[in-house]
């Protein structure tokens, strides 16, 4: 065999399937970890909404070891946890509340003016149909299973159905093994996307 032939110049080696995949996916946050960091961890008090990134095995030491009350007194516990049974909202006593007085005061005006005050969009049908504008919607709540549906998916919470559904395809033709010509390591990512498109669905999100 002639290793000199030209023939060899023109032969192309296909770039591995996990190479590929590395520069799509997040990198763990733990000090000297090549892995992946496909799961996210919270940072912590007063970081409420920040995550790391962490590979399975990083995580779940991280998540053993995690204490959201660390560095606080005992006293600032107990009250953190009297307040959470009010979801943390301020109270006041009866007649103290200057906005509840004007909210009072503007029900009152509307019903000497024969207006109807609908701070809950009862009637929002019908102002829609007269050509009225609508509030803005507020922001939808997610169950713990499908925040952690989409974040395996690689979306945040504001990922309509169409995303959804385009990010489920991407990710099902990236990890199938017709696509890795027949490499099946990806096959448990691969069903933890299906896992996660199905929760989705069952909850109504696609």
């Amino acid at each position: 065999m002639n290793l000199n032939s030209p023939l060899f110049d023109r032969i192309r080696v296909r770039p591995a399937a996990e190479e590929t995949t590395r520069r799509d996916e997040p990198a763990c946050e733990h000090p000297g970890c090549t892995g992946l960091g496909l799961h996210r961890a919270p940072k912590g008090r007063g970081q409420e909404g920040q995550y790391f990134r962490f590979c399975l095995e990083h995580v779940r030491a991280y998540n053993q070891s995690y204490n959201y009350f660390s560095g606080m007194s005992e006293d600032a516990v107990a009250a953190y946890q009297k307040d959470s049974v009010i979801g943390h909202r301020p109270t006041w006593k009866m007649g103290v509340n200057g906005a509840a007085r004007m909210r009072s005061a503007a029900y009152a005006k509307a019903e000497d003016e024969a207006e109807v005050v609908d701070p809950f969009d009862f009637f929002a049908g019908a102002r829609e149909a007269q050509g009225t504008t609508r509030r803005t919607e507020p922001a939808r709540r997610l169950s713990a299973p499908a925040a952690q549906a989409l974040d395996t998916l690689g979306l945040d919470e504001t990922a309509d159905a169409p995303a959804i559904k385009a990010r489920y395809k991407q990710l099902v033709k990236r990890f199938h093994p017709d696509a890795n010509g027949g490499d099946r390591s990806f096959e448990a990512r691969l069903q933890e996307i299906i896992r996660a498109y199905n929760t989705l669905k069952t909850v109504g999100l696609c």
